[in-house]
């Protein structure tokens, strides 16, 4: 019986490196429509379980597209997450053709359970709210120059401002009609939206970066997304506990959420309230507020149910 293939493929701007396990096939291509078409064929002769890709900024997104159009199973890493395990695993120098040998050997150790692939039209929204942050990025940099640029920069700065405005409000005009044209990201605005706290560009950012929202239990979608508190014991040392990683993105839209929530959503502030009385620091206690927002709006899109106020929070069902 043959034994199953797991690939792993290194991406870089120029060249796709893959490496195969157990057979410890290698091959470079690349990293052209031509040799990404070429590279795909040939995996899927292979047909390998599992491939294994690492997020290179955008350079690996050509060819994850093709092996999915291709119906072979990829799985996107984050490259911090690559790194470690291949230091566990002896890897110590780097090349491209040692890390597609650690990616590979990271497919075959990964589990069945995959996350489910985003749906259609999530990379394009996504696409659409990180142009729109770009852009909102500009305009307060060069609205902070305004102040103290030399008099001879002004016209130039005021010409780019006028640019600026423009492109942010083509790119909403973008989401809105990217958002009309799909019911499944309509009937989820409608659901997060019905949430006090949560406004148009916190769904928005949910339902761009956040795919897995509706899918995954809430303590795997806390530590996806950096709000779940992470331990610091060691024997008989009990270390204070703090969040760390996720997507900073997602966090910042639930801060906003859980900030408006502790005005608007009389639920949400006695939440707040309760752990405050109980001695915890405010900042421990919003981020608590963006722990259980995010469980909350979960537990929506699972139940396809819109928010309808439960009862205040007691002392025992604080604890997150």
């Amino acid at each position: 019986m043959l034994s199953p293939l797991y690939g792993g493929i290194d991406v870089s701007k120029a060249f796709l490196d893959l490496r195969v396990r157990p057979t410890s096939e290698r091959r470079r291509s690349a990293n052209t429509p031509e040799g990404i078409a070429e590279l795909v064929a040939h995996l899927k002769t292979l047909a390998p379980v599992r491939i294994v890709v690492e997020a290179t900024g955008g350079y690996e997104r050509a060819v994850v597209h093709a092996l999915k159009a291709a119906g072979l199973r990829v799985v996107v890493v984050n490259p911090l997450r690559a790194r470690r395990f291949a230091h566990s695993q002896g890897y110590l120098a780097k090349t491209d053709r040692l890390d597609a040998r650690a990616l590979a050997h990271f497919a075959e150790s990964l589990s069945d359970a995959e996350r489910p692939d985003p749906e259609e039209g999530v990379e394009e929204l996504n696409a659409l709210v990180t142009r729109r942050d770009q852009l909102l990025g500009m305009r307060t940099a060069e609205l902070n120059r305004q102040g103290t640029a030399h008099p001879s920069q002004q016209d130039s700065l005021k010409k780019h401002l006028e640019w600026l405005n423009e492109e942010i409000q083509t790119v909403e005009r973008q989401l809105h009609d990217r958002l009309q044209q799909s019911e499944t990201f309509q009937a989820k605005d409608r659901l997060l939206q019905s949430v006090p706290g949560v406004g148009p560009l916190t769904s928005l950012a949910l339902l761009a970066s956040l795919p897995e929202l509706g899918h995954l239990n809430r303590n795997q979608l806390a530590a996806l997304v950096g709000v779940a508190p992470l331990n610091r014991d060691s024997g008989t040392f009990r270390g204070t506990r703090s969040i760390h990683g996720g997507r900073a993105n997602v966090r910042k839209a639930l801060f906003m959420a859980a900030f408006a929530g502790l005005r608007h959503n009389p639920w949400l502030r006695a939440f707040c309230d309760r752990l405050c009385q109980a001695g915890k620091p405010k900042k421990v206690a919003l981020v608590a507020c963006m722990h259980k927002l995010l469980s909350l709006l979960n537990a929506l899109l699972k139940q396809q149910q819109p928010w309808s106020p439960p009862p205040l929070p007691t002392a025992s069902s604080t604890r997150t």
